[in-house]
């Protein structure tokens, strides 16, 4: 356990020292695993690993489904699904702020992207608030909590490399994070009647839409939801693989921003490159993982972690809220994707031997999808919170300590979202059984 305790220690260390986290968990796990064994196996290991990882069909999704989300980023859906959520919900009072909401959970489902997601609505929503007196805070908190979203909601790229790093089925994880996602918009918008209720100038209620236009602004929106059916549904009735689902849902999306002439060659061009770049990114960071991983293992800390709980006959529920703990705390200094690739090699061999009275592949489903609300939470959480620089970037003109303030709330609620779904397993549970 010692080695990889210092292992671990090394890693932050170079992080702090702004070396890239890809690049810090291969050396750290690279010259641990040659300490430990020899220098040709480490070699070997590098290989392999590299080689296996760019050569599975299983993470081939990956790419595809952040090619379907950039395909719809640039087909400008976002705005149409704003004008329908703000039709319904607008007229209320904090209504342009939950129409926010709305409109976030919508796109990031087809999306798939928490960054993309919070970066889009800032330019759709922003404005619209602005104009009728929303303060800063609570404006730009809603498109940054709204896009935490897109990791939960399927399809979610979070949950596939959870899944193949844990070898639990995708379906089951995306039907699982099916009612927590929507729960999170529930507690989102409860979370902005609140805010309004106790300071109601923070958000005045916007003009009332007839309801022709309502059913009008509906009308913009079904094309995604098409292929949110398409995509989804295609995958729970057998037609075909979370894989071949990905690629049927970039090329409808594609279909989609063409014939809406929002992309001609050349940004199919620069979709491609983007594309590539985020998913050679995402790429080295897996590896570095699974480099990483490969020498935890080898040292045996996951299991002397399981006996030493078994040992001291600790409570599953103690060593769960624990490592979730653990997990708050890594969000404050950690970047979410990073952080759980990181952990996850750990923390799903520990979870898997404790008895909560379920599967050990409930347990992985319903481990993963707390792990990913926990993520959602560090998007928020100071000093490192993405989705909070993301807006702030978008936002020159708005403090960054004031969206941290005006996130607040969001995020105590995510932490009660969070208690919901660890002590009432069926949340996460329910769609999966059923499926």
């Amino acid at each position: 356990m010692i080695p990889a305790a210092i292992g671990f220690c090394v890693v932050i260390f170079m992080v702090f020292a702004r070396v890239p986290i890809g690049v810090a968990m291969a050396l750290a796990g690279f010259f641990g695993f040659a300490i430990l064994v020899d220098f040709m196996p480490a070699l070997a290991l590098v290989g392999l690993v590299a080689r296996t990882t760019v050569e599975s069909y299983e993470l081939s999704v990956v790419p595809l489904f952040i090619l379907m989300g950039n395909f719809v980023s640039r087909a400008g859906i976002s705005g149409e699904l704003y004008a329908a959520a703000y039709g319904f919900v607008g007229h209320r009072k904090g209504g342009l702020a939950m129409s926010t909401i709305v409109a976030c959970g919508g796109f990031s489902a087809i999306c798939g992207s928490s960054l993309a997601t919070a970066a889009t609505m800032s330019r759709v929503a922003m404005p619209p608030m602005r104009k009728y007196g929303y303060s800063d805070g609570l404006a730009a908190a809603s498109i940054a909590a709204g896009g935490t979203l897109g990791i939960l909601i399927p399809p979610s790229v979070i949950l596939v490399l959870y899944g193949i790093m844990t070898q639990t089925d995708i379906r089951s994880l995306f039907a699982a994070g099916m009612v927590p996602g929507l729960l999170g918009i529930l507690i989102y918008l409860l979370t902005i009647r609140i805010i309004v209720w106790w300071k109601p100038e923070s958000g005045p209620a916007g003009a009332r839409m007839p309801y022709s236009e309502r059913l009008a602004a509906l009308r913009g929106v079904w094309p995604m939801i098409m292929l949110f059916v398409l995509v989804i549904g295609g995958i729970y009735a057998g037609i075909f693989t979370a894989t071949e689902s990905a690629g049927i849902g970039a090329f409808g999306a594609f279909l989609y921003a063409v014939l809406r002439g929002r992309i001609d060659f050349k940004e199919v061009g620069e979709i491609l490159i983007d594309t590539a770049v985020t998913t050679a990114a995402l790429f080295l960071v897996l590896i570095g993982a699974m480099i990483f991983a490969n020498f935890v293992n080898h040292t045996g800390m996951p299991r002397e972690l399981a006996a030493f709980v078994v040992e001291r006959d600790l409570a599953p529920y103690t060593v769960l809220l624990v490592i979730l703990g653990i997990y708050v705390l890594l969000g404050c200094v950690f970047e979410s994707m990073s952080m759980l690739l990181l952990t996850i090699p750990v923390f799903s061999v520990l979870i898997t031997s404790l008895d909560f009275g379920m599967s050990p592949q409930e347990t992985l489903v319903w481990f993963g999808i707390m792990v990913v609300v926990v993520t959602e939470i560090s998007l928020l959480t100071p000093p490192i919170g993405m989705n909070v620089f993301t807006i702030s970037a978008m936002l020159p003109d708005v403090k960054t300590a004031t969206i941290f303030k005006g996130v607040t709330p969001f995020w105590v609620a995510d932490m009660c979202r969070l208690g919901l779904i660890v002590f009432i397993p069926a949340i996460s549970l329910f769609l999966p059984s059923i499926i």
